[in-house]
């Protein structure tokens, strides 16, 4: 019984029950153009003493209102409304202008529906209940017996005084039951007739496609940027502690490469929250903070990390250090991947291995080559970690080129091809 009043009375009932009473408010502008057509055609008739002259204006309304509805405001703000008053999902609801015929199609439907359902029901909201309170009331207010044609002596019977009040409760309940029905029906075609279409799917798909990718490329930029500025302070920390006393000057350098590399870093930091808290990705992916490149800021990594007593010994082709010989995302891209194969010898090679780099152009292709003895800067797997190799990889492939990593006989190798042309 719980179940069933709440669902003739309760709150979603009740706001189905305001959009249909809505419907019918709508519908009523359409009822009166169709009466003053149906009017002389009654020959003068009052329309709105006749209900089969006011069923016959309400017809002929409701195909005015289907062409109304191709107004381009209509499927946003019934959708507006279904969403608030019927308790359909937002996805399952478009909130642009119908653009194709299939779209203006079904608005129009799903508008004259809506004015047509709410009519009959807000038609039944106006005539049932007072009808009904009287039935209940007629045992205890003897006048109301009176006046009624067609039924003479109905009501002089003990058992019509009886069944009167129930009758008239029953009317409520049906009119109860028939709006919950009614407005349950339309909440269901609701989506069919307001819903997105095809395009809009797809359109919809491809937005969170490309908001994912930035995101992602993001979640990169940052694990690639804190990573390596983490493992560098840790290594560079490290070090001077322990050469305090021995060689103050190396502490000095140590400490100076500590705040330029977390200066350095916050402000990328900043950058990249910057782009989350906006929604926005312009330009590079990093708002209005350019994103560090190869051929601009590879000495200033090369001495950061040395910094940390990690011994760099790196080869760097001539054309690498000039910003015009290399594509802007290319040189973005490489100085990444460059940063994530330092940070992984940061974290894992011993005090005495020399990183072999080496950066080159052969054959159309920037490659770019990491190594350092095997067995010692394994990137092993580790809880919540090990996405810098599977980051390199995904740089490379969205430039169109390749990496690899593994073992080379006695050295771990990471050896990334990047293509130069057809890259902008």
């Amino acid at each position: 019984m719980t179940a069933l009043g709440r669902s003739l009375f309760g709150r979603r009932a009740r706001l189905r029950w305001i959009h249909l009473i809505l419907g019918g408010a709508l519908a009523m502008p359409y009822v009166l153009v169709g009466s003053v057509v149906v009017g002389p055609l009654a020959g003068g008739e009052n329309v709105f003493g006749s209900l089969s002259l006011q069923l016959a204006s309400f017809a002929l309304g409701l195909p005015l209102a289907a062409v109304t509805s191709l107004f381009p405001l209509t499927r946003p703000l019934e959708s507006g409304v279904v969403r608030s008053l019927c308790g359909v999902e937002a996805e399952r609801l478009a909130y642009g202008p119908a653009r194709t015929k299939g779209e203006k199609g079904r608005t129009a439907a799903w508008f004259t529906l809506h004015l047509g359902a709410g009519g009959i029901v807000a038609g039944m909201s106006l005539a049932v209940p007072p009808f009904a309170v009287t039935l209940i009331v007629l045992p205890f207010v003897p006048v109301l017996r009176d006046g009624w044609p067609g039924l003479p002596g109905l009501f002089g019977h003990t058992w019509t005084l009886v069944l009167s009040p129930l009758a008239g409760a029953a009317m409520l309940l049906a009119l109860a039951g028939c709006a919950a029905a009614v407005g349950a029906l339309l909440a269901r075609w609701a989506p069919a007739l307001l819903g997105p279409s095809a395009e809009d799917r797809v359109a919809a798909a491809e937005a969170r496609a490309a908001d994912l990718a930035v995101r992602n490329r993001l979640a990169r930029e940052l694990h690639d940027s804190v990573g390596h500025a983490l493992s560098a302070v840790t290594l560079q920390a490290s070090a001077a502690r322990r050469l305090l006393d021995a060689d103050p000057e190396f502490v000095r350098e140590a400490l100076a490469a500590i705040e330029d590399t977390t200066r350095r870093t916050v402000g990328e930091l900043d950058a990249v929250l910057g782009v989350l808290r906006d929604g926005d990705a312009t330009g590079d992916g990093w708002g209005a903070a350019p994103a560090p490149t190869l051929a601009g800021d590879l000495d200033d990594l090369l001495r950061r990390t040395r910094a940390g007593g990690l011994r760099v010994d790196a080869t760097v082709a001539a054309a690498v250090a000039d910003p015009r010989a290399l594509p802007a995302p290319v040189s973005r891209e490489a100085y990444r991947i460059v940063q994530e194969g330092l940070s992984n010898a940061l974290r894992h090679a011993g005090e005495k291995v020399t990183v072999a780099l080496r950066v080159e152009v052969l054959d159309g292709h920037l490659r770019i080559t990491v190594e350092n003895p095997f067995g010692v800067a394994v990137p092993a797997p580790r809880p919540g970690g090990g996405h810098g190799l599977r980051g390199i990889a995904d740089r490379a492939r969205l430039l169109g080129g390749a990496a690899e990593a593994g073992a080379a006989g006695p050295l771990w190798r990471l050896h990334v091809r990047l293509p130069l042309k057809g890259t902008s």
